[in-house]
């Protein structure tokens, strides 16, 4: 790199956050910064920190400690639906759907929710909006339910309307908590397919996605942040940082299951 070159700032930045609920260390001196467009794995065993991170970065949690940056600014004190306003969306590990409504009229709800135009005189089942609904139906490949009820439908489905719920505010950042939970293992990665296909088109869209399933983690990310007792424990591409001896002891468990020599 020469001397005058500009080095773009992260859209996403932890400035030694920490979080601690009584006693128990929920994060601890988080530094990282994730640049536009990357897609990243947040992995961990349960309560190492993954989703702490994630609802301290969508305001659900304030850290105690650090700051939290986006697209330049502090978030760290703001409001859920603030920081969406900035473009931050996300999808969760149970799907959050409104159950008798069918899925096109899931879509035009979330999308109402976040639509500033929207106003007493203002229709959320517009033109414009049933469009734009169908556009995310045919990406993620849910045509076929448009007018199904929620209720009808298979749990991957359901899935994957939450992430296309999501979608509706166009958003710069997009957070997934564990998109392939209750899946069941030959659907895992059709479904890992069609969601990077359909966030293919939305060139803006960086992604960090909660995992499991290290074959899905290292097909698909093109980074991980592995998390232990609330501390990053690894941060690389995937062959790297799945095989250092934290992550094989702490995470996958690799080294505990070695026989002795």
């Amino acid at each position: 790199m020469s001397a005058g070159a500009r080095v773009d700032a992260p859209l996403l930045q932890a400035i030694n956050v920490g979080k601690c609920f009584g006693a128990v260390v929920a994060a601890a001196e988080i530094n990282v910064g994730v640049t536009a467009g990357e897609r990243v794995s947040l992995i961990g065993s349960n309560g190492a920190g993954k989703t702490t991170f994630v609802n301290m970065i969508t305001g659900y949690l304030k850290p105690d400690v650090g700051q939290i940056r986006f697209d330049g600014r502090d978030i760290t004190a703001l409001q859920p639906r603030a920081i969406v306003g900035l473009g931050v969306a996300r999808s969760f590990q149970i799907p959050q759907l409104f159950g008798e409504l069918s899925v096109l009229d899931n879509l035009l709800v979330a999308g109402a929710c976040h639509d500033k135009r929207l106003s007493f005189t203002q229709r959320a089942r517009r033109d414009d909006a049933i469009a734009r609904a169908a556009t995310l139906l045919q990406r993620f490949g849910l045509s076929e339910h448009r007018e199904r009820r929620v209720i009808e439908l298979p749990g991957g489905v359901r899935k994957l309307l939450d992430i296309a719920m999501a979608l509706t505010v166009r958003p710069k950042l997009l957070l997934l908590d564990e998109p392939t939970s209750g899946v069941s293992a030959e659907e895992k990665f059709p479904m890992m397919d069609t969601i990077m296909a359909a966030l293919g088109t939305e060139r803006d869209t960086t992604v960090l996605f909660v995992e499991h399933d290290m074959d899905i983690v290292a097909r698909y990310a093109d980074r991980v942040i592995a998390f232990y007792s609330g501390r990053i424990i690894a941060d690389d591409v995937p062959h790297k940082a799945l095989g250092t001896d934290d992550v094989r002891r702490y995470v996958t468990g690799e080294l505990l299951q070695e026989a002795p020599s």
